[in-house]
């Protein structure tokens, strides 16, 4: 969106007892926005702006992490291939606003985006070839959309730039809606 910004790790532990997808993206990406809001708040001094995000693939209700060992990382594939599958994730965005007594007021909102993601039929030898690339090993869903994989999406229904971690267009349409655009 043309912003300034800086990356701040959460270091929160990721753990949720949601069990529909779209609520455990939201709580998780709220988790992240709330630690990192810990880490910073004594160095407010201006309006700020958090943006916190976690994207998870489902197929089905069934949660697809990132692969323990190059196993399980080919086991999520064959799951994969020839299907479709959805990749959601949940935004939490938070303004952080300074008053004159040097607290600091924080207003929040969390959504949503989903996208079906469709995988061509893989052959043993392909999934095999893939996972000796160890792309997949870092990746929810045992594969990256934007490196060595892309070659077996069919398509997509949905925003692209949710598939690899931030639906950047929501994100500016919700931020806009609640007149928290500033001018870029």
């Amino acid at each position: 969106m043309g912003l300034k910004y800086d990356i701040i790790v959460s270091d929160c532990e990721e753990v949720t007892e949601k069990t529909q997808p779209c609520d455990i993206v939201r709580e998780l990406s709220m988790m992240k926005a709330e630690d990192v809001c810990k880490k910073v708040m004594s160095e407010i001094d201006e309006e700020t702006y958090l943006i916190a995000a976690d994207t998870l693939v489902f197929l089905g209700n069934e949660h697809l992490g990132k692969p323990g060992s190059p196993d399980e990382a080919k086991a999520m594939i064959r799951k994969l291939s020839g299907r479709s599958h959805e990749v959601i994730t949940g935004v939490s965005v938070m303004k952080l606003v300074k008053k004159n007594d040097d607290s600091v007021d924080i207003s929040s909102f969390s959504f949503e985006e989903e996208t079906k993601v469709f995988v061509s039929e893989l052959s043993e030898a392909e999934i095999e070839d893939y996972v000796l690339t160890g792309e997949p090993m870092d990746k929810a869903g045992a594969y990256a959309i934007q490196g060595k994989f892309a070659k077996y999406i069919t398509k997509i229904d949905g925003d692209y730039s949710n598939v690899v971690g931030l639906p950047v267009a929501k994100l500016y349409k919700e931020l806009k809606t609640r007149n928290w655009i500033w001018r870029v």
